[in-house]
């Protein structure tokens, strides 16, 4: 079995990626610090699973920390690198953090990588590189745009650290994967997003109000040049999204990539506005939401939806699970996670 390493794998996206790679028979071993999880993720993964996969609290800002695993772990055959702060707003106002958090431990981690002889890297990027794209759907050729807020600018930055890492160091194949918006949680109702505090997006925004732990939710502008005055995303089921993860991996492991440095698209390919998100929840919930229009956010861009052709025709990967999966699975989990307190 191949060993992965995960950092960040009791997040959102990385406890669901954790799943998939142990039921495709990989060896994980999670880095995280818990800054934005909690160790009982470990606890969902084995119930799904039927394995705990081995968890180090380490925190990637520590370089010497870093160092000590990665000689501990140097038979690592891949490293899916989750491990950031990712709030739009937040960076906003907290713009050096982002750089520590999402920039620093990017470079420590490659700097151990570049010392095994072979080792495949993926890089949780964001659609944020695009800003607001020229043209929809968003292909990977689409410009790279000044970024709206410090965390978009972190990916702009992380990649062009792997881009130029890959150049001087032939032995690393690694891809980058932007991501549009992840949503959901898996179908078992074992993991699924915990925001700490003030939830920074959408979805669980609207499963908390839902359940009555916030007043309302915000709608932020409905004057916006879209068909209901709205903004436009595309939101993506998690577990999709995971599974694009253990694809992507194995194209590295079995030297399928075309260059040691790609970059894909993750999304549906189909853009939704904010209300009419609000309406899923509404419909799979049979529960009216409570929400209000505010004005526009900071950083906030207009529409943003994914081409996926070169992740489906390349990676051979598409997505199965629509938003009524998506909200229909976060709200089970709002319940489970709200009934167990």
């Amino acid at each position: 079995m191949d060993k992965i390493v995960v950092t960040g794998g009791l997040g959102f996206i990385g406890s669901h990626t954790v799943v998939e790679l142990q039921n495709s028979g990989y060896h994980v071993v999670i880095i995280d610090d818990l800054s934005n999880s909690t160790e009982k993720v470990l606890e969902g993964i084995t119930s799904i699973t039927g394995k705990t996969p081995i968890f180090e609290k380490l925190d990637l800002k520590n370089k010497t920390a870093v160092k000590a695993f990665f000689v501990k772990h140097n038979d690592v055959k891949g490293v899916i690198h989750f491990a950031a702060s990712k709030a739009v707003g937040e960076s906003i106002i907290e713009p050096l953090l982002y750089y520590e958090n999402n920039v620093s431990t990017l470079v420590y981690v490659l700097s151990e990588l570049r010392k095994l002889p072979a080792v495949s890297f993926i890089f949780s990027s964001s659609c944020t590189v695009y800003g607001q794209a020229d043209a929809l759907p968003i292909t990977e050729h689409a410009p790279i745009k000044i970024p709206e807020s410090p965390y978009g600018n972190t990916k702009q930055i992380g990649e062009e650290i792997i881009r130029d890492t890959c150049k001087v160091v032939p032995a690393l194949k690694a891809i980058a994967l932007r991501y549009f918006n992840p949503v959901g949680a898996h179908k078992s109702i074992e993991i699924g997003e915990l925001p700490i505090g003030v939830p920074q997006n959408l979805v669980p925004f609207i499963t908390q109000t839902g359940i009555g732990l916030r007043k309302e939710l915000s709608v932020f502008g409905d004057d916006y040049p879209t068909h209901d005055g709205t903004c436009i995303r595309d939101y993506i089921h998690v577990v999709d999204l995971a599974k694009a993860h253990v694809i992507a991996m194995a194209r590295l492991l079995q030297g399928k990539n075309k260059s040691n440095f790609e970059i894909f698209n993750l999304g549906t390919g189909k853009g939704t506005s904010v209300l009419e998100v609000v309406k899923s929840f509404e419909r799979v919930s049979g529960k009216e939401l409570n929400y209000k229009i505010v004005g526009r956010r900071e950083g906030d861009i207009v529409s943003a939806y994914a081409d996926t052709n070169k992740a489906n025709n390349e990676l051979g990967w598409k997505t199965t699970l629509s938003l009524d999966d998506a909200m229909f699975s976060a709200w089970k989990w709002e319940q489970k996670i709200r009934a167990t307190e």
